[in-house]
C-alpha cells in the first residue's frame, strides 16, 4: 500500500510502502533494480515495532529522503498502538538507515507538544544535508477545529540524530489545515524548501497553498495556489517534485488534477492536468530529458479501490498521447513512480 520511489543521485531507484493490516501496518524499504522490474533484494521492515503504521484513509503513507551520503531517512504516522506515543496525539515516527548498514535505527516519535496529528507528514533533504519533517497538527489549544490547525516543522543539523523542538511556519492567520489530507514537502537544486498542504480557512475554503523556504530552510512564505470551496474534508494529497525547469506540482480539486508541470508552465494561474473522473492522489517524477510522466487514483474512496492513470508530458509541459487507465488499484492506495536512469519510468502501486 501507498508506495513511494525516489530516484538516488546514481540513477538507482528506493521504495517504501506498507504491507499487513491497514489499521496496524509495516512500512517495507528496498531498491529496484535498474530496469525497475523488480527488487534488488529481499525488503527489510523499517519500523523496530511491528504494526506501528497507519494506511487506513490512504493519505498517511511513509515518506523517504535521501542524504548525500546515502543514508535513508523514514517518517510515517503511527498506529493506535505505536510506541512512544505522545499526550494527546498519535505518534509521528522517524528512523534512519545509513548507507550499507543492515537495519533501520530504532524509531523515534518526532512529536513534543502538538497534539492531534493527522493527515500525512512529510520529510525532505536538504542541499545542505539539513534534514526537515513536516506534518499539520492542533497547537495544545483548539484542536478539533481545523481553521486553527498549523503547518508544523523539525529539523536536525547531525544527519537525523537530533532534531530541535516543532515549530509553526505557516501565517497562522486562520488558513488553517483541512485535517484528513496530507502534505507534501521537496527541496529544489537552489537549497529552498517547498511544502505543499490545503487549508481550511472559515472551514470551507480548503485550497491548496505552497510555502517556500529561503536558502536556510528556516523562514517559510505562503501563498495560495487554488481555492477548492467545500465543506467537507476530501482526503487526498498533492504532488511535489523538482523537474529540470524549477519545482513542480500537481494537486486535486473538484475531483480534477491542477498544477504546474515544465518550463513554460504559468506560474500564476495552474495547469489543469488531468480531468478526471474523481481523480486524486497524484504524484510524478521527471527524467533527464525533462519528460514528466504523471500518475493517479480515480474513482477511488473510503474504503474502495480504483484505477489507476497516467500520462506522460513534454518538457514544456504538454500533454503527449503517452497515457492510459488501468483498472484494478486496491484499496487504501496510490500509485507511486520514479524515473529511471536510462529516462524511462517506473510505476509501482
Amino acid at each position: 500500500m501507498q508506495p513511494q520511489l525516489v530516484a538516488d543521485r546514481s540513477g538507482s531507484v528506493h521504495a517504501v510502502w506498507l504491507s499487513g493490516s491497514p489499521s496496524a501496518s509495516d512500512v517495507q524499504y528496498a531498491r529496484l533494480n535498474p530496469d525497475g522490474s523488480s527488487l534488488a533484494s529481499a525488503p527489510i521492515r523499517v519500523n523496530s515495532q511491528p504494526g506501528s503504521a497507519i494506511g487506513i484513509g490512504t493519505i498517511r503513507g511513509p515518506q523517504l529522503a535521501l542524504d548525500a551520503a546515502g543514508t535513508a531517512h523514514v517518517v510515517w504516522n503511527g498506529s493506535g498502538t505505536a510506541q512512544p506515543r505522545p499526550a494527546k496525539s498519535s505518534p509521528l515516527l522517524y528512523t534512519r538507515r545509513p548507507a550499507g548498514a543492515d537495519a533501520f535505527e530504532a524509531q523515534r516519535n518526532l512529536i513534543q507538544s502538538t497534539t492531534d496529528l493527522d493527515g500525512g507528514g512529510s520529510i525532505a533533504v536538504d542541499s545542505q544535508s539539513r534534514i526537515h519533517v513536516f506534518w499539520h497538527a492542533g497547537d495544545g489549544k483548539e484542536t478539533t477545529r481545523e481553521d486553527r490547525r498549523r503547518v508544523f516543522t523539525v529539523t536536525s543539523t547531525d544527519g537525523g540524530k537530533h532534531f530541535d523542538s516543532e515549530r509553526p511556519i505557516d501565517a497562522g492567520d486562520g488558513t488553517g489545515v483541512c485535517g484528513c489530507c496530507g502534505l507534501r514537502a521537496g527541496t529544489d537544486s537552489r537549497g529552498r524548501v517547498f511544502v505543499v498542504y490545503r487549508g481550511a480557512r472559515e472551514l470551507m475554503h480548503r485550497g491548496t497553498y505552497v510555502l517556500e523556504s529561503d536558502a536556510s530552510g528556516t523562514r517559510f512564505q505562503g501563498r495560495l495556489l487554488q481555492d477548492w470551496v467545500t465543506g467537507s474534508c476530501p482526503m487526498s494529497l498533492p504532488a511535489l517534485f523538482d523537474g529540470t525547469s524549477g519545482m513542480n506540482l500537481a494537486w486535486e480539486t473538484e475531483g480534477k488534477i491542477f498544477g504546474r508541470i515544465g518550463s513554460k508552465a504559468p506560474t500564476d494561474a495552474p495547469q489543469r492536468l488531468v480531468d478526471g473522473p474523481r481523480a486524486r492522489h497524484p504524484s510524478a517524477a521527471t527524467n533527464r530529458r525533462g519528460e514528466t510522466l504523471l500518475v493517479w487514483t480515480e474513482d477511488t474512496g473510503w474504503n474502495r479501490g480504483g484505477k489507476l492513470g497516467w500520462r506522460v508530458f513534454a518538457a514544456d509541459g504538454r500533454p503527449t498521447d503517452q497515457a492510459g487507465v488501468r483498472e484494478g488499484l486496491p484499496v487504501w492506495t496510490f500509485p507511486g513512480v520514479a524515473a529511471l536512469a536510462d529516462g524511462s519510468f517506473v510505476i509501482a502501486y
